[in-house]
């Protein structure tokens, strides 16, 4: 059993743990009402953006002189798994279910017959991912120091993206990341980016006629690049609204977990008390019969 120092001693380090833990649910909970506005905020223009791209889409026969992006390169052989993770723990499986689902893509793939290479973004799955596929990983962006990603990083992970795209070094790219749903719920999600899927339904408001100038293959080539660069920031604001979210939830299971173990112990050191007294007493007073 352990002695009275010993118990005073974790109650007093479980409730230094339980400080920070509450301290941590505190940031994450003002920090998840910032990202959470943010998410929502980027939705409508993505929405948006992919009508324009689904109408646009419907009106150009995909040929070899079509945009690369949305062409794509004839073949599905070499596939590339965009992982977005974050830097920071302390934020429950957050980061294991994307690398989870990640995982459970790349082997379904494999098991196929495809080639499957990693391009990872934050620095959570790299430990995993370089362990199990060590010569699979062939860029990595570093988010470390960034205080909030945004579109400037969603624009420079889109721009190393196309020029692997554009060296052959892969045929698909799909993207991975968490969607907020709510502080309780982060939904690891899959994505094609590359080439880019044409949307369904992106017919034009109220079925009316629209014009485009000087045509649609023209602007296609322009809004392509800026089509991926939304989705992924798009995908950087969910996930760091899910972050924050999967953060204030482990943080508030690990405050009342240390609640419930600091009345076990405290029950613990209590009734070590009473028995090393009883055991004083008991000894003065045979002592004093004794005499």
């Amino acid at each position: 059993m352990a002695s009275l120092k010993e118990l005073k001693g974790r109650i007093n380090s479980v409730k230094s743990t339980q400080k920070i833990t509450k301290a941590k649910q505190m940031v994450a909970a003002a920090k998840l009402r910032k990202a959470q506005s943010s998410a929502e905020a980027a939705r409508p223009y993505a929405s948006r953006l992919a009508d324009v791209m689904g109408s646009l889409a419907s009106r150009v026969t995909v040929s070899e002189s079509s945009p690369k992006l949305l062409a794509g390169t004839g073949k599905d052989q070499v596939h590339l798994l965009v992982v977005a993770n974050s830097d920071r723990g302390l934020c429950g499986a957050f980061n294991s279910n994307i690398i989870k689902a990640a995982r459970q893509a790349a082997q379904a793939l494999e098991a196929e017959g495809k080639t499957v290479l990693f391009y990872l973004v934050g620095r959570k799955g790299r430990v995993v991912i370089r362990r199990e596929y060590p010569k699979a990983v062939v860029g990595m962006f570093d988010t470390t120091g960034v205080r909030e990603p945004g579109y400037r990083e969603a624009e420079q992970i889109a721009n190393e993206l196309v020029a692997l795209y554009e060296d052959g070094k892969f045929d698909v790219a799909h993207l991975f990341y968490s969607k907020f749903r709510s502080a309780l719920v982060q939904e690891p999600t899959k994505q094609q980016i590359i080439p880019v899927p044409t949307p369904k339904g992106g017919s034009t408001a109220a079925g009316g006629t629209v014009e485009y100038e000087p045509d649609e293959e023209g602007i296609l080539s322009e809004l392509l690049p800026r089509y991926l660069r939304i989705q992924l920031f798009g995908s950087l604001l969910e996930n760091a609204a899910s972050e924050q979210g999967a953060s204030m939830t482990a943080m508030d299971n690990a405050t009342r977990n240390a609640g419930d173990l600091i009345k076990k112990l405290t029950i613990q050191y209590n009734r070590s008390r009473q028995a090393a007294i009883t055991t004083e007493l008991v000894e003065i007073i045979a002592g004093a019969e004794a005499l």
